[in-house]
């Protein structure tokens, strides 16, 4: 039997789970004060998954990056490959909230989202 000491991170209490796996199945979650905890003892133990937060360059735009996020969380084994496709990128201003840059980034089913309007700058 394996043990994994996590902090819940579903809801400020931050309750300190224990997961308890055997041959890598959860059999037992403790510590957490609501179910929402619970499951996501099971899934940080066997599968965890991350938000990726980051920037994306502009072209011709008031700002020279805009902030964007992945549209769903991604498997944590994924994040070296989903920041390296948004190095990669370039888009061109205007950028609006909520524009997809990227599609099913890295093969994650994820798209890259833009969180922030960017328009065309007169300089351009």
């Amino acid at each position: 039997m394996e043990t994994k000491n996590l902090i819940c991170i579903c809801c400020p209490l931050g309750c300190s789970l224990s997961v308890t796996l055997k041959n890598g199945e959860v059999t037992a979650v403790s510590g957490n004060s609501c179910p929402r905890g619970a499951d996501y003892g099971r899934r940080e133990a066997t599968h965890p998954t991350r938000t990726v937060t980051s920037t994306v360059r502009v072209t011709g735009g008031t700002l020279p990056v805009v902030s964007v996020k992945t549209s769903a969380d991604i498997p944590k084994a994924k994040i070296g490959s989903v920041i390296e496709a948004i190095r990669r990128l370039s888009v061109p201003a205007p950028v609006h909230i909520g524009d997809v840059l990227l599609k099913n980034a890295a093969g994650t089913q994820a798209d890259i989202v833009a969180t922030k309007n960017i328009e065309v700058s007169e300089h351009a």
